[in-house]
């Protein structure tokens, strides 16, 4: 019991920091420590180094950084198809 409590009230600091650490942003995303490190030297992600050594995340970039490259839905890629037979067709194209 004392052991979700703990793990609920480090959720809830977490929930409240803008600027994160490097375990607090392997909370976040999942991620391991290590594989974060690696996606930082390989500066694909964004991060601080203020004083030459710990690294640090603001919060927002890393959401954003987690929401990109996003995969459409079945619905989405059936949609801009329609779309795309609909406006080739409206100029005369062949298919």
């Amino acid at each position: 019991m004392e052991e979700k409590i703990n793990k609920i009230l480090v959720y809830s600091l977490l929930a409240a920091k803008n600027v994160l650490t490097l375990d607090d942003a392997a909370l976040l995303t999942g991620l391991s420590k290590s594989h974060l490190y690696r996606l930082t030297c390989t500066h694909q992600i964004p991060y601080y180094k203020p004083n030459g050594k710990q690294i640090y995340f603001d919060r927002g970039e890393l959401e954003t950084w987690m929401k990109q490259n996003r995969v459409a839905t079945v619905k989405e890629v059936e949609q801009q198809a329609v779309a795309y037979v609909v406006t080739r067709n409206q100029k005369g194209g062949t298919l």
